[in-house]
């Protein structure tokens, strides 16, 4: 999974093309994701003793991950995500990290 809880996406397909938001969760199994801001939904809820307000409440619904992008913090545009294989400290286990494909910075 290219995008991870966290992080800062730009929607590039769907009603809210154009819009960042920062990842609220990420479902793996169903390639899905809750960001910020993007993609609400209506949700018709009756009163009860834990909600005591009934009515209609709005949330954000998920979105597929091929329709985000993630949004590189450092040059401050959408890139592609690619992997980069650091040495571990002391003869340790390698540390895989994601990269920028545009200036290369650690994401």
């Amino acid at each position: 999974m290219k995008i991870k809880k966290g992080d800062t996406v730009l929607v590039i397909a769907g009603d809210d093309k154009g819009k960042t938001g920062k990842v609220l969760k990420v479902f793996s199994d169903k390639s899905r994701a809750i960001v910020e801001g993007i993609n609400f939904i209506k949700r018709h809820t009756r009163r009860t003793q834990k909600v005591q307000k009934g009515g209609i409440i709005e949330k954000e619904g998920s979105v597929h991950i091929s329709n985000l992008m993630l949004f590189c913090p450092k040059c401050s545009s959408p890139t592609k995500v690619a992997y980069k294989i650091l040495e571990g400290e002391g003869g340790g286990r390698p540390n895989k990290v994601r990269i920028c494909r545009k200036c290369g910075e650690i994401v």
